[in-house]
């Protein structure tokens, strides 16, 4: 099987389709497999890292206001559509697909033209502006959410398949989880709540949790906090302010970034993040109690759509960015803390976990192909 996949911008848009592409992989060694991207996005690191191949095309999210740069970015991916209509004639795919970015409505456009089978992942709870403006000439939509499906206008080509990535529930033993918590530099006996907002940081989580350190307001819980390497220095000068080294605070530890992400998930009590649709995904599946921060300004607000997923299910709390003060924040967490609240958000969690997704995604992607396969016949 011969695959294209565009994917462009946010590690959430290209993982999914690297995650698709060693799925493929896996069942079908001899497959033939290249990304189409732009030279700006984590595609550039990301995709050759893995080992496949990446072909660049101009494209941009196009703007209503005439100005300059508008006009350029207009013309730039106009020009792109024809770049993108040169490597898929060129490659000859049995079937493009799109895990996210500007980059989709190129790609799959021009595949559509050229009569290729064509696919959308969409990850979010609100489907972004590719999969609206594609979804009637799209042969399949999978979604990660099933929140996703009314938003639809097609509903005929829409399939419920989940997201895959990486993080995965683990049963360890005792044993096991006090040797992951001593190894990070964290205590046996408190519980873990662990904070992050992602690659980049949160500044206003991040703020918030400089408060509670302040006010020495987790006597009963610990802190894992990853604050993402942008942010470390500023916070670490924060910290200074108080006399409070960033090494040595009580019932914390602070990292820049979390790099063995899934044992410390699995062995955390209670999550603060971002939401995601990773986040979200990666919570669902390891069946965790979760405090959410939507990233405001975001299109469509699709982070609120997608934290409610986990809210209307009672897994999650959802405080918004500009409400997010350290004492709503510390009185939620211990909310959820006391008691059974914790085990009964995380059970409910589970509820919304996805198995086998790139399972499901691969199956939707040879059953495409075969269909399409027996009409050209």
């Amino acid at each position: 099987m011969r695959v294209i996949i565009a994917a462009a911008g946010t590690a959430g848009h290209i993982n999914p389709g690297l995650a698709i592409a060693n799925k493929i992989k896996k069942e079908e060694k001899n497959s033939k497999i290249i990304f189409i991207g732009t030279t700006r996005g984590l595609e550039n690191d990301l995709v050759p890292r893995a080992g496949y191949e990446l072909k660049t095309i101009d494209a941009y999210g196009l703007s209503k206001k005439i100005t300059l740069e508008n006009i350029k970015k207009t013309i730039k991916t106009i020009q792109g559509f024809k770049e993108a209509k040169e490597i898929i004639e060129k490659f000859k795919p049995d079937v493009v697909i799109g895990t996210g970015g500007y980059i989709c409505g190129a790609t799959i456009w021009e595949a559509n033209k050229l009569k290729i089978p064509t696919m959308l992942h969409e990850s979010n709870a609100f489907p972004g502006k590719a999969v609206k403006m594609l979804a009637k000439k799209t042969d399949t939509i999978m979604v990660s959410f099933k929140d996703a499906i009314p938003r639809i206008q097609t509903k005929n080509n829409v399939v419920f398949t989940g997201t895959p990535v990486k993080t995965q529930k683990k049963e360890y033993t005792q044993t096991e989880k006090n040797q992951i918590l001593k190894n990070a530099g964290l205590k046996t006996d408190k519980p873990v709540v662990l904070i992050f907002g992602g690659s980049q940081g949160a500044k206003r989580i991040n703020e918030a949790i400089v408060e509670i350190i302040k006010q020495k307001a987790n006597e009963e819980y610990q802190i894992m906090w990853a604050t993402g390497p942008k942010q470390y220095e500023i916070i670490k000068e924060k910290l200074e302010e108080e006399k409070i080294s960033i090494n040595n605070v009580k019932n914390s530890k602070i990292v820049p970034y979390i790099y063995n992400m899934e044992e410390i998930m699995n062995v955390s009590d209670l999550i603060v993040a971002r939401s995601g649709a990773m986040t979200i995904t990666e919570i669902a599946n390891l069946g965790k109690p979760s405090i959410l921060i939507p990233l405001p300004n975001v299109s469509h607000n699709h982070q609120l759509y997608n934290a409610q997923v986990l809210e209307k299910i009672g897994a999650a709390k959802i405080i918004l960015d500009n409400e997010l003060k350290y004492e709503n924040l510390q009185k939620t967490i211990m909310e959820i803390l006391q008691g059974n609240k914790a085990i009964e958000m995380g059970k409910n969690a589970l509820k919304a976990s996805t198995k086998d997704a790139e399972s499901k995604i691969y199956k939707e992607i040879r059953e495409l192909v075969d269909e399409k396969g027996k009409k050209k016949c």
